[in-house]
């Protein structure tokens, strides 16, 4: 490392300085009460009956206020006579075993004293049905053989397809609840299909399992609830696509673009399913989605506790540290890999021995005119964008922009 160290030693790390981003931030002030009224609203809670066994689908993506909503729907279902229990409807998360779903949501907050439900987590699964071209469809065994399920999740941009429906309920309706076996069935036929076979896949599901309803919200630029709505199972694939609209609307993005050099100081499951989101990176592992931010070189400095080792997207980085290395579970993102079929996501970058030689690395590398004038943003992670570190090189444009303000 001493030749690396020598290499690098005199590349010039410009002067950054503190700004913030400002976009458009409706936010939900009471969100159990936002969950009580949408569900009124929805008028669904007439479909549990006295006795009813009810499952309540909760995912591994960040959603915001996760365990108050969890819990909410829980009262809810208590109060209308019902039994509920928590699924987790993952997919193949979690290293694709049962215990570690469950680890997944007890980091999310979503525990059975929180909640006040027992948590069901199996990876077995129910077949019921199939697509024209043969594609299985499979749910979730304890929730097949519920008396009702009710799905939770945040609505979307997906990290590597565009269509209609992306994330949201229709996607955890195929490909969380379908665990393990579904999420590689829904994936077998690459992202390329992917806009198609989620909303038919689900159609399946929708006639064959005994949902009754899905939870969506919606987040801020600042991953806050700015809308949760509930709907009826009928209506899903009508009014996803709409929620979904409204979500790319709220979307955070980093103002500043292109870029030489992006530094992202944390990645993990728990900010984003590709570890940090393409769609504010601008690296996607797919050719199937476009956008974010145009950067010659990406830095990944250390994963989140949270990711529990899964470093699933470190492959979108150029850069990386030792740490990171070292942090690596390599079976958790592997999981991921086989079961989605993109395999780049879990390449390993090159990795440097300290942050700042990473750091260093990339500027060495971006190919700038002017090493010293590299345009450089430093962010925490890609939820959080108000706050954001920019290069002296980029002040000028930064003072002139009217969603920026250099506070530091």
């Amino acid at each position: 490392m001493e030749v690396i160290r020598q290499l690098l030693q005199d590349v010039p790390v410009p002067k950054m300085f503190k700004a913030e981003q400002h976009f458009p931030v409706p936010e939900i002030a009471d969100v159990p009460l936002a969950v009580r009224e949408a569900v009124g609203q929805a008028g669904v809670l007439g479909r549990i009956q006295a006795g009813d066994q009810v499952a309540i689908a909760v995912g591994s993506r960040g959603v915001a206020d996760i365990p108050l909503i969890a819990r909410e729907v829980v009262a809810l279902v208590k109060a209308a006579g019902g039994a509920p229990f928590i699924v987790p409807a993952m997919g193949s998360h979690g290293g694709a075993t049962a215990e570690g779903q469950r680890s997944v949501l007890e980091h999310l907050g979503v525990t059975e004293s929180f909640v006040g439900a027992p948590i069901r987590s199996s990876m077995e699964v129910v077949k019921v049905g199939e697509l024209p071209n043969g594609l299985p469809v499979y749910f979730d065994r304890y929730a097949y053989q519920a008396d009702k399920v009710i799905v939770i999740n945040r609505v979307k941009p997906h990290t590597a397809f565009r269509g209609p429906v992306e994330s949201g309920l229709l996607k955890m309706i195929t490909i969380g609840l379908g665990k393990q076996k579904g999420a590689e069935a829904a994936h077998s036929f690459g992202f390329k299909h992917m806009a198609e076979h989620v909303p038919a896949m689900a159609r399946i599901a929708l006639q064959k399992a005994p949902i009754i309803f899905g939870l969506a919200t919606i987040e801020n630029a600042h991953d806050r609830p700015a809308k949760i709505v509930a709907i009826p199972a009928e209506r899903l694939h009508e009014d996803e696509p709409t929620l979904l609209a409204e979500a790319k609307r709220l979307m955070p993005r980093i103002l500043l673009d292109p870029l030489d050099v992006l530094v992202v100081e944390e990645i993990g499951k728990d900010i984003s399913g590709d570890g940090m989101d393409p769609n504010i990176t601008g690296r996607f592992a797919t050719p199937y989605a476009s956008g974010g931010v145009q950067a010659t070189r990406v830095v990944v400095l250390r994963l989140t506790d949270k990711t529990g080792g899964n470093a699933n997207g470190i492959g979108l980085a150029d850069v990386t540290t030792k740490k990171v290395f070292e942090q690596m579970d390599l079976a958790q993102g592997y999981a991921n890999a086989l079961t989605s079929t993109v395999v780049n996501t879990v390449r390993i970058p090159m990795f440097l021995e300290t942050e700042e030689l990473a750091i260093k690395a990339a500027i060495k590398t971006c190919n700038a005119t002017d090493l010293a004038k590299a345009r450089m943003i430093r962010i925490r992670n890609t939820l959080e964008l108000k706050e954001i570190w920019i290069s002296e090189s980029l002040l000028a444009e930064a003072r002139q922009h009217p969603q920026i303000r250099v506070i530091d």
